[in-house]
């Protein structure tokens, strides 16, 4: 089964999920069945390839009748008739037409798309049908709301005053580069930018778009440009994590989510995004993609010595550089030992052999712990260094990975005390002396 095939099971799956409990039900008036599709609209869902978190009641309607007609399969996501193809346009054509856009706010569709052709090289045989655009425009929150249809959403432009009072978060696809087993993976770009004054705190590529990726960022971010007040993100499961919320409480920021659907709110970060897609990826060349350092290495270049020192239009023509400079008098330094924060933890139980194993790696702890359960608490970054050793509570110490040339030459010995940060105390009950002489193969 194809990766394309699973996912679309997948869906499937949820959405028979969803509606399980109303296929039996009789169909008419009085059957109950509206009730129960508006009371599942209220719900929130955590939806399959996707970040929104509602259902409409009329697609789960539609799902109803599909299911009833076509069964299971029916339930699964069509194929795309130009699966496998170039999508409608191109992401340096949709980057133009967003910022024209932007710039010339009263521009219809059809004319904002003859602006846009008539201004700037196209790829030939472009076409640029009004619908799509439009889409594409409904994505970024810049579609012309006409006087005649009012809405209840307020929707203001904002804008903080001093630095760190507001950062905002988000990922952008990035290019693929060669992993460290040679292969081409794909990356992700996750980036963080102060609100008042659009400086980058920092922002690196991943191979994935998880907390793990993310954290490392944000502890970067926090070491370089102090604690903010806020931290602005979207719905995606890496900004829902409990480790990220757990940080941010430690670190007494406030972690606050975006709505569905409301693009405009980080439309600083995303402007960002596309600065980005338009002036520094164009300009990479072999020796970037060679590996991720790499790629890094000239995204924190081109941010330090070109971004940061170009006027930007949003800031009145000053650079962020100059903004930062007259408004970060308040920001908030953080602490020497804040990397403790950012560790990661697993619980483990310590195998006969006196070894952990995290992430494929052996680890090799005390003795006395044989049996026992511990917590390792660890740098995902930092596959296969020291990780510290945690039991009942206590710090009892760093585990390294285990060096079997090593231990062919290391005389056993029978242990009775265990070292926690200080004194030795006495083993706690339940625990065994072991003579490892007696192990088989010693």
């Amino acid at each position: 089964m194809s990766d394309d095939e699973k996912r679309r099971e997948q869906i499937a799956l949820f959405r028979y999920g969803v509606i399980a409990d109303l296929i039996h039900l009789p169909r008419g008036k009085g059957s109950g069945l509206y009730e129960k599709l508006r009371d599942k609209a209220e719900s929130d869902w955590e939806i399959p390839f996707s970040r929104r978190q509602r259902i409409a009641t009329e697609t789960m309607r539609d799902w109803l009748t599909a299911y009833r007609k076509g069964g299971f399969a029916a339930l699964a996501p069509k194929v795309r008739l130009d699966n496998g193809m170039t999508r409608a346009i191109p992401q340096r054509v949709a980057d133009l037409l967003v910022e024209t856009k932007e710039e010339y706010r009263g521009l219809s569709v059809p004319l904002l798309i003859d602006k846009v052709m008539v201004e700037h090289e196209m790829p030939e045989g472009l076409v640029l049908k009004t619908a799509t655009v439009h889409r594409l425009l409904a994505r970024h929150g810049l579609n012309r709301r006409s006087p005649a249809e009012p809405t209840s959403k307020d929707k203001r432009r904002f804008a903080f005053d001093k630095a760190g009072e507001l950062w905002m978060s988000d990922v952008m696809h990035g290019p693929r580069v060669f992993s460290e087993h040679r292969r081409k993976r794909k990356t992700y770009l996750i980036g963080l930018i102060d609100d008042a004054t659009r400086v980058v705190p920092y922002a690196a590529f991943a191979f994935g778009e998880n907390v793990a990726s993310l954290l490392p960022v944000l502890e970067q971010a926090v070491r370089r440009r102090g604690v903010p007040k806020r931290l602005y993100v979207d719905n995606g499961s890496a900004f829902r994590s409990k480790h990220l919320a757990l940080v941010c409480a430690m670190l007494s920021i406030t972690l606050i989510h975006a709505r569905p659907y409301q693009p405009s709110g980080k439309g600083k970060q995303e402007r960002f995004f596309r600065t980005v897609r338009m002036r520094l990826l164009p300009t990479l060349t072999d020796d970037d993609f060679k590996s991720l350092n790499a790629l890094n290495r000239r995204l924190w270049g081109w941010i330090e010595g070109e971004y940061h020192h170009t006027p930007h239009r949003g800031l009145g023509g000053d650079t962020p550089l100059d903004r930062w400079a007259t408004c970060s008098d308040e920001v908030r330094l953080a602490d020497a030992d804040v990397s403790e924060l950012f560790l990661f933890e697993q619980k483990r139980k310590v195998a006969r052999d006196r070894t952990v194993s995290l992430d494929g790696v052996l680890y090799e702890v005390d003795a006395l712990l044989v049996g026992e359960t511990v917590t390792v608490r660890y740098n995902p970054q930092h596959k296969g260094r020291a990780i510290q050793v945690w039991h009942q509570g206590k710090r009892v110490g760093m585990a390294k990975p285990v060096d079997a040339y090593a231990n062919c030459f290391v005389k056993r010995r029978t242990v009775d005390t265990l070292e926690i940060d200080g004194p030795p105390v006495a083993p706690s009950e339940g625990l065994r002396l072991r003579d490892f002489d007696d192990e088989e193969g010693a």
